[in-house]
């Protein structure tokens, strides 16, 4: 849990610093600088833990497919952390947990009970709540973009279950850096910034928080139970309120805070009956 709590705050860093550079470079290139920056030292790692065998025994169908989701998650997030303070942003990416539970039912077979539907409904309702759709309401371009970038990381989440069946979790780490890398940097260069000198310790910063960020979550996950971890990524939600004060001199309002906790009581029930689920099956 500790281990997860790390991994939370890393990535929450990271954010930070992609918003900061958001103003000043397009939102491909940033994501290409994001892949790039953390690719070292995922490599090292992965080189150092599973050696160069274990990068090439891959699907290399599926890894393109995550490679793509990979771009277009990271380019839209960023877009959207470059409009919205970063609580508004992971209160509505908190969407993600609850679009992999309805995504696994016609993807992996899964079954979902009534309980759980409802819950994910009621998720659903908090995203509506956050995202204001009336005259006066904050439907943007940037909002949607956070949806947009919450169904493409529950779609990628989706693929890793099935990659995980038979590809190392060293080749899913090194080959999403690279493509997104390669894929946002390709997708920039037409339009790409030179990078100014005072920006490089930002981006040194985006790669080593996102290259332990990766190695913690991933520890997480090997060293815990699921249904004990995954509650704790929504302590993003503190980093970003504390950032956004920090850095940008910003709280959340009321709604922002309704619409946030109508989504994370509907998590919390589904990683709840999740452990239920787990339970039965295996007493």
């Amino acid at each position: 849990m500790l281990t997860m709590l790390v991994a939370v705050a890393m990535f929450a860093m990271m954010d930070a610093a992609l918003k900061q550079l958001s103003t000043h470079y397009p939102p491909f290139q940033v994501a290409s600088l994001r892949g790039a920056a953390s690719l070292p030292l995922v490599l090292v790692w992965a080189l150092a833990t599973g050696g160069v065998a274990t990068l090439f025994r891959v699907r290399w169908s599926l890894h393109l497919l995550r490679g793509v989701l990979g771009v277009a998650m990271m380019a839209t997030f960023i877009f959207a952390v470059s409009k919205l303070p970063l609580s508004t942003t992971y209160s509505i990416f908190f969407i993600a947990p609850l679009l992999i539970t309805a995504l696994s039912v016609p993807v992996l077979g899964e079954k979902v009970g009534p309980r759980r539907w409802t819950a994910i409904a009621v998720g659903l309702i908090g995203v509506m709540v956050l995202l204001r759709p009336t005259g006066e309401g904050m439907v943007s371009l940037a909002a949607l973009a956070v949806v947009v970038a919450a169904v493409m990381y529950a779609v990628s989440a989706i693929t890793v279950r099935v990659l995980a069946r038979t590809d190392s979790t060293q080749s899913m780490m090194v080959w999403l850096m690279v493509m997104i890398a390669v894929g946002a940097g390709a997708l920039a260069w037409p339009d790409w910034v030179a990078i100014r000198r005072e920006d490089l310790w930002l981006i040194a910063g985006v790669g080593i928080a996102g290259a332990l960020g990766q190695y913690a979550i991933t520890e997480a996950f090997r060293l815990g139970e699921a249904s004990a971890i995954a509650p704790l990524e929504y302590t993003a939600l503190v980093w970003g309120v504390l950032f956004d004060l920090m850095f940008w001199g910003v709280l959340p309002d009321a709604i922002t805070w309704l619409g946030a906790g109508i989504i994370v009581v509907s998590g919390l029930y589904l990683i709840r009956r999740e452990r239920v689920h787990v339970e039965a099956e295996h007493p």
